[in-house]
């Protein structure tokens, strides 16, 4: 049974009609469309988590004494990007502290601790980043690859109208109409992967700054209490 979206236009039989480049234009749009919507729907669910665990975290630690006890905090709480990067200097304190230093870092020891949180941060805004740059990709493509279908299916409707020798509005308004469908699905693609990807690089980069943020603060705590 044919499927109306809109009166006149019978999009199976469009879609029928577009021919291989057509269904490979719609084909690569609806599948862009489709591992968009999967990763909004998990990436908002990832940065919700991540958003949450971080306050859980940053709250336990400051109301915390010791570092151990926090290290055992953290350890419930590995979706926080924050946790990971204190799990990271802790590890690298633990060491330094343990090998003969007798409870204290000299300047060598804070350099290789600033070192680990930083590898702990970049590898956490990696992870929180997976996936988003296609949302960018999708974004900035998708409209051109369905102007692309639109543009080749008026090609091919102009062509069969000139062998016809029939050229009127009846005959041009409908396989013009039928081109069209390419360039609404390519917008239908990019229209929300554009919105979640503005959204999701904001949020990312308020947790980027909290991390920033916390390893200046655990640094100013251990040239505090463990520098020699």
């Amino acid at each position: 049974m044919p499927i109306f979206f809109a009166a006149g236009i019978d999009y199976l039989e469009a879609v029928r009609a577009g021919g291989p480049v057509g269904w490979t234009v719609l084909a690569v749009l609806f599948f862009a469309s489709g591992w968009s919507w999967t990763i909004i729907f998990r990436k908002m669910m990832q940065l919700r988590t991540a958003q949450a665990q971080s306050v859980t975290f940053l709250e336990a630690f400051w109301q915390s004494r010791r570092l151990d006890d926090i290290y055992a905090r953290a350890d419930s709480l590995k979706d926080s990007p924050v946790s990971q990067v204190f799990r990271a200097g802790y590890v690298e304190l633990a060491k330094l502290t343990g090998e003969g230093g007798g409870g204290k870092v000299d300047g060598d020891g804070l350099e290789n601790i600033e070192r680990a949180l930083r590898r702990a941060a970049t590898a956490e805004l990696t992870h929180l980043e997976r996936h988003v740059p296609f949302l960018g990709t999708t974004a900035a493509a998708s409209p051109f690859v369905g102007l692309f279908g639109t543009v080749w299916g008026i090609m091919r409707a102009f062509s069969e109208i000139y062998a016809a020798g029939n050229a009127n509005l009846a005959t041009v308004a409908k396989p013009i109409s039928e081109a069209l469908i390419a360039t609404a699905v390519g917008l239908f693609a990019a229209i929300p992967a554009v919105v979640a990807y503005n959204h999701f690089v904001s949020r990312i980069k308020v947790l980027d700054s909290e991390m920033s943020n916390f390893a200046s603060d655990f640094l100013n705590i251990v040239k505090r209490h463990f520098a020699k």
